[in-house]
């Protein structure tokens, strides 16, 4: 652009090279705007551009809301603008007819009548030319003098037979006007102006007739108006030829063309209102019992079960209310039922939690003096004491967690939410399951701890639910290090725990949340756990409207994610941590068997170079996936994901068939990921 703009005004001065000078710079920017910009999507991007749409379309989004969800609205438009077309294809073929039967009945009258003037000028052409013939002292002047007379006369006695229904001119041939014969023309009419030119042309070149529509020009201040014009050349009593045209004003053909427009212009109109009434009341009558049905059905939803449908008449409408009422009656006793059942067992569960407190603490106080005592039993009655209080412990976890599991499903848990900084909650959770890390070689590392990470939330709550994380995944972490990452991004706070030990087999991510399951029954409960601890981690995020969510890959590990809004009642709509390690398989590129992706059976293995205080495969990591910019909220099994097993591949021999633990897997560890977010509901994991 520069060097054509500059090579476009070399003589001006102090102009630099490369710059566009005056008019010429502004076409260049504009040509430039256009061909960079408009044609391949330049300006797209555009501030002004999204302005004026948002503009524009702000005002559509309340009637495309209307056009969605108006089922009435859509068939009376519809029936409207199909009626509309229909009268607009009628009209215009009975406008056709109807013009089309005027033009020809007024053409036909025309010609008829132009006809029997052509036949009467002839007729006084011949006989004034007989008179000359008889009369031997003509001389030319005179000659010329009586055509002069004789056109004059033909031209009036012709014209006052149509009592203004035509108009008739004569005209010279060409543009011939010698003689004095020049044009004439009754009731003020430009003859000139009035007749065509390619008319005049066929009229000279043919000896039969010839006609053409034109618009009747007057010399006075009268109104132009349409016509049918009809000229034939003839001649006058000396045989010099001249031109006779007679003009039809077809006003009369347009006003009664213009009644019948407006005619079927009010008819049509009234036809269309008519059909759209029509419409409105029969789609009312069907629409009216469809609505009624469905507000019943969100006041059903929402447990008003007692709602049902106003029945009237024996119609299909009746039925379906009939039928619609039935179906409410038994969906309300089976919920009833449901509801009772719930009741007993909700019941049963806290009265014999309750009722189990006082022997257990009986008991209790008789195993703390026999375990007390144990030193002075024989070897098998105090192994015994120590099993009985390792139970009498669980008994009591199991006892609280039954309680605790009794009031959410009574809905009587509340949320005592107040600003805490996670990090604290974190910390306090480290430091109470390093006694276990410490017995089973583990590390616990936490990461994304530099600056604050505060939510209102129950701070009680959200302990119980990192403990119940951390101490599984120091359980199953197979001795290996766990990772703790903590961030914060736009209105949510997250936390995520990732360990590197088995990992989730097909098909236990939608039993996870099942109360008393395990995902390896053969692994034995070295913590005392209850079987209950993550569906009370999972009560316990829904409670906070939080997220609680779990990725495993069998082998790989898994990695588990509390999200939480930073203000209570506040929707989430993502997570600032990915749900997906970057270290998984997938983002490593490796496959199953934790061979790179392609490689054949006897490919190399990759050599390992372990970092201080890490061990770390050499592959460099790809860059994960996009994600979705929201998670849903998660509940157990709701599309839950996990990476599935390798297939092939040999297991260790010291493994359980159930560990899901690849053969020569070695886990990577890595920093705290970008924020961002996760497809919904991936594999949670219950221990």
């Amino acid at each position: 652009m520069s060097g054509d703009s500059a090579a476009s005004a070399p003589g001006r001065s102090g102009a630099r090279p490369g710059r566009p000078v005056g008019r010429k710079a502004a076409g260049s920017r504009l040509g430039h705007l256009f061909d960079g910009g408009l044609l391949h999507g330049g300006i797209r991007n555009s501030p002004v551009l999204r302005l004026l749409l948002r503009w524009v379309r702000r005002p559509l989004l309340p009637v495309m809301r209307l056009w969605r969800r108006n089922i009435q609205l859509k068939v009376v438009v519809t029936t409207l603008l199909m009626s509309l077309g229909v009268v607009l294809l009628l009209g215009f073929v009975v406008i056709g007819q109807v013009r089309n039967g005027l033009l020809d009945a007024k053409v036909k009258a025309s010609q008829s009548q132009a006809t029997g003037g052509f036949a009467v000028a002839k007729q006084k052409a011949d006989e004034a030319a007989s008179a000359a013939a008889d009369d031997d002292s003509a001389v030319d002047g005179g000659t010329s003098q009586n055509v002069i007379e004789w056109m004059s006369e033909l031209v009036s006695s012709l014209s006052s037979g149509g009592q203004g229904a035509f108009d008739v001119v004569t005209l010279p041939p060409g543009d011939d006007s010698g003689g004095g014969r020049g044009p004439r023309a009754s009731g003020y009419v430009d003859p000139n102006k009035s007749v065509p030119d390619d008319l005049r042309t066929r009229v000279n070149t043919s000896t039969g007739a010839a006609q053409s529509y034109t618009r009747i020009l007057y010399s006075n201040d009268k109104e132009s108006q349409p016509a049918l014009v009809i000229g034939k050349q003839l001649n006058d009593p000396n045989g010099e030829s001249y031109e006779l045209y007679y003009l039809f004003p077809l006003t009369q053909e347009e006003k009664s063309l213009s009644l019948v427009k407006g005619t079927l212009a009010t008819a049509g109109l009234f036809v269309v209102v008519l059909l759209g009434a029509i419409a409105w009341l029969v789609v009312r009558q069907v629409v009216t019992p469809v609505r009624m049905a469905a507000g019943i059905a969100e006041r059903l939803s929402a447990g008003r079960l007692q709602e049902r449908m106003k029945v009237t008449g024996e119609d299909d409408i009746a039925r379906l209310g009939e039928a619609f009422n039935k179906m409410a009656q038994n969906l309300q006793l089976k919920i009833n039922q449901l509801e009772d059942l719930s009741r007993m067992q909700r019941r049963f569960v806290s009265d014999v939690s309750h009722e189990l407190r006082t022997p257990l603490t009986t008991v209790r106080m008789a195993a703390d003096v026999i375990h007390e005592a144990r030193e002075d039993f024989d070897p098998v009655t105090a192994r015994s004491a120590e099993l009985l209080a390792d139970q009498l412990d669980r008994f009591e976890s199991l006892l609280a967690d039954l309680l605790e599991i009794s009031r959410f499903d009574a809905g009587a848990a509340a949320l005592e939410a107040e600003p805490i900084d996670l990090r604290d909650v974190v910390r306090r959770v480290v430091s109470g399951a390093a006694p276990l890390a410490e017995r089973k070689g583990t590390t616990v590392r936490i990461r994304g701890d530099q600056q604050p990470v505060i939510a209102e939330a129950d701070a009680r709550r959200v302990e119980r639910v990192l403990r119940n994380l951390v101490v599984n995944a120091v359980e199953h972490g197979e001795g290996k290090d766990v990772v703790v990452r903590l961030a914060a991004a736009g209105g949510a706070v997250a936390v995520a725990v990732r360990d590197y030990g088995v990992g989730l087999k097909p098909g236990e991510a939608t039993r996870v949340f099942s109360r008393f399951w395990r995902a390896d029954p053969a692994r034995a409960r070295t913590t005392g756990g209850t079987g209950l601890g993550l569906s009370i981690a999972l009560e316990d995020a829904r409670l906070h409207g939080g997220w609680l969510q779990a990725w495993g890959e069998p082998g790989g590990g898994s990695q588990f994610r509390l999200t939480l809004p930073r203000t209570a009642d506040e929707p989430l709509r993502g997570s600032p941590i990915p749900l997906e390690p970057k270290d998984s398989r997938r983002n490593r590129g490796l496959d199953d068997a934790g061979l790179p992706r392609g490689a054949g059976e006897k490919s190399a293995t990759v050599p390992v170079q372990p970092a201080a205080g890490e061990q770390r495969p050499s592959l460099t990591p790809r860059p994960a996936p996009p994600a979705p910019t929201a998670d849903p909220t998660a509940l157990p099994g709701n599309g839950a994901r996990v990476v599935p097993r390798p297939t092939t591949g040999t297991r260790r021999p010291d493994e359980p068939p159930a560990s899901g633990t690849a053969h020569g897997e070695t886990p990577e560890r890595t920093g705290t990921r970008p924020a961002g977010s996760d497809q919904q509901g991936e594999a949670f994991r219950g221990r």
